[in-house]
């Protein structure tokens, strides 16, 4: 299942390449973004199909709302801008316009997560997830690599119904090999282990897995688990690994409330109380600057999840 090339692949590439895919597969696919289809790569469908593909300037309500329409009309429609933008600026209409009805919309937003970069805070959504996942009726996506955003894209192409999938702006080492890779809308344990229990998804599950090769070195088995559906969530793949581990640490390119973090940690809280550590961002605002700096910044790299997966199990000695 893992892929051993680590080949770091755009994913919003990937994104524009798959809708143009769908397209052919699939008349009534449409396409809206909201002036920014170079930066989300729709403008790969647009460039395919112009005739399917709708620009409504920077009106991101205007873009919900158009999409909302479209879908009444037996569209399967996608909608693109950044995270920032498609879940804060937008948020009533997709409540409202999208998820109340249960249209059939597909929102996939690009450039989620402190790895947005020099654009600093602004533009940096680290509450994207929290905003989706509250609301009745949605299903909540983050892929940890290009194969699995292929599989997410798919999958979402043939499901009715609001779909909210998260695109990073920076590339993703491929991780999983795509000719033996199957998305099966659940959590998956990637590599088993008996001592802690890691749990991912986006940009940070590289990492966790970067971390379980660290503590093997001091003899601590750590299970990894991908994640990539936040909602609805993997219950049950959850609690069996937390029963086995009895310690649990979850790491996320996102706000450590509402997230992946979060959604655990009710899971767990209701059905098998455990040692528990959320990694991401800490009820802050994201900033300026390169990256991979800001990864280390907010602690999202391996060293951290090591560090803090070692406290936890101190902390049950």
């Amino acid at each position: 299942m893992l892929s051993n090339k680590q080949i770091a692949k755009s994913p919003r590439a990937t994104y524009g390449q798959i809708l143009v895919e769908l397209g052919k597969e699939n008349p009534n696919i449409v396409v809206i973004d909201a002036d920014l289809s170079c930066s989300t790569q729709t403008k790969q469908f647009a460039d395919v199909f112009p005739e399917r593909f709708f620009n409504v300037g920077v009106a991101e309500q205007d873009a919900i709302c158009t999409a909302a329409g479209l879908s009444t009309c037996g569209k399967i429609a996608f909608v693109s801008t950044f995270a920032m933008f498609a879940t804060g600026r937008a948020w009533d209409q997709v409540r409202n316009t999208v998820c109340y009805p249960k249209f059939n919309v597909k929102i996939v937003a690009t450039h989620g997560g402190v790895t947005v970069g020099e654009d600093g805070a602004s533009h940096q959504a680290l509450e994207d997830v929290s905003l989706m996942r509250s609301i009745p009726n949605m299903m909540v996506f983050v892929p940890s690599d290009c194969t699995e955003l292929k599989a997410i894209l798919k999958f979402s192409a043939e499901y009715h119904g609001p779909v909210y999938i998260r695109v990073p702006r920076s590339s993703m080492p491929e991780i999983f090999d795509e000719n033996n890779y199957k998305f099966e809308n659940k959590a998956k344990i990637i590599s088993e282990g008996t001592d802690i229990t890691l749990i991912s998804n986006g940009e940070t599950l590289i990492e966790a897995i970067k971390a379980k090769e660290m503590l093997s070195e001091k003899n601590i088995s750590a299970e990894v688990i991908n994640c990539p559906v936040i909602k609805p969530l993997d219950n049950k793949t959850i609690i069996q690994s937390a029963k086995k581990t009895k310690k649990v640490v979850t790491i996320e390119n996102h706000s450590i409330i509402g997230g992946l973090g979060s959604a655990i940690s009710e899971c767990l809280s209701e059905n098998y109380p455990v040692l528990l550590k959320r990694i991401g961002t800490n009820d802050v605002f994201g900033q300026s600057g390169e990256a991979s700096e800001l990864m280390v910044k907010y602690g999202l790299t391996a060293i951290t999840i090591f560090e803090k997966s070692i406290e936890l199990m101190g902390n049950n000695s």
